[in-house]
């Protein structure tokens, strides 16, 4: 698509701006009008607007548009890094390939210094229905989740052409993204350890603390296992499903790294303490099985559970630099997901393992 669609706030959604994004599909429709039905701002801006206009049965109606965020601190956090850019050009590059279900992209554009915009339909359009971040997954849910996160990593396991074909996956995007990482650890997780005051037991505030302070080495550490291509963020409300089985959205932190560190933040962040007791290790033994199904071999189950625990620390860190930064997700549910991966970094002693590793 020539025509350019960046949006940099939602006065920009034009009527002339959906006809050119219409007009791509059926020349010769004609949009009547465009109003926005919602605005909701976190690491992203998500609009959803109905757009009027006489090809509903070429076009859908309904659509959601992703531009950078109106507010400042997740704008400042997202910007350096380029997330969004990341994700446009995950879906113009690499979602035609993807063996798991991805949403319907209608046009998506990403300049240097200009800004990105991604444009879809929205999921009620397509029948399906959108996951919140903090929903609590069935184990039925979950198996679904793990048989095609091991898909997908499959597809991709051990293709080292894609660095250099796709060179946004790597390159000033991560070194930024790693640098500032490193650069605010200790301070975000002071701050957020501070607010998320009883949630997190006490004997994990030095260890957290230690991992912020270690953390360029223990990233490293985290990427030396077998590369695919991962999600990296990949909790419920990044999932949507049709017929009990899942979608996968937002793919701002897409990267090569390693499979079971996707399975990891997923089972910490999706499955109420209980459940993930009860059932993690048959979730860890569908993996490796699933994995061998799609042509990954060699997998030791000793240490991919060692990988596992080791990757739960990410998604306790995640959530709690998100509650620090702070207008990135709902506060109720990053303090559900909070309780559930301090629960998981808590029964498997990760933290501390870390700290003791170093």
């Amino acid at each position: 698509m020539k025509q350019n669609i960046l949006v940099h706030r939602p006065t920009d959604l034009s009527r002339r701006w959906a006809q050119g994004i219409v007009n791509h599909y059926a020349a010769d429709a004609k949009v009547s009008d465009i109003s926005i039905q919602s605005v909701s701002v976190g690491t992203s801006t998500r609009l959803r607007v109905l757009v009027n206009h006489d090809a509903p049965h070429i076009v859908p109606l309904r659509w959601f548009v992703k531009t950078p965020s109106l507010a400042i601190k997740s704008r400042i956090i997202t910007a350096l890094p380029r997330l969004l850019h990341k994700e446009v050009h995950f879906y113009q590059s690499l979602s035609k390939a993807s063996p798991v279900k991805l949403p319907h992209i209608l046009a998506a554009q990403t300049r240097c210094c200009h800004g990105s915009t991604l444009v879809m339909t929205d999921l009620a359009e397509s029948g399906f229905t959108p996951g919140q971040p903090d929903d609590a997954l069935s184990i039925h849910q979950a198996r679904q989740v793990i048989k095609q996160l091991a898909r997908f990593h499959a597809h991709y396991w051990n293709n080292r052409q894609l660095l250099q074909t796709h060179r946004w996956l790597s390159g000033f995007n991560n070194r930024a993204e790693h640098y500032m990482g490193n650069l605010l650890a200790v301070p975000l997780m002071k701050q957020g350890l501070k607010l998320a005051v009883n949630l997190v037991p006490i004997n994990l505030h030095k260890p957290a603390l230690h991992y912020a302070a270690n953390r360029h080495r223990i990233t490293q550490s985290l990427a030396t296992g077998p590369q695919t291509l991962v999600h990296h963020d990949c909790h419920p409300g990044n999932l949507f499903w049709q017929d009990e089985q899942p979608g996968f959205l937002d793919w701002q932190l897409v990267r090569m790294g390693e499979g079971i560190g996707d399975v990891a933040y997923f089972l910490a962040t999706s499955l109420k303490p209980d459940c993930r007791r009860a059932h993690e290790a048959e979730l860890l033994n569908l993996y490796r099985e699933s994995l061998t199904k799609h042509g990954v071999e060699e997998i030791d189950d000793k240490n991919l559970y060692q990988r596992y625990r080791a990757h739960l620390s990410y998604a306790f860190e995640a959530m709690i630099v998100t509650l620090a930064v702070g207008g990135m997700m709902e506060r109720s549910s990053n303090i559900e997901l909070i309780k559930r991966t301090s629960a998981a970094v808590y029964d498997h002693d990760s933290l501390v393992a870390l700290s003791v590793g170093s």
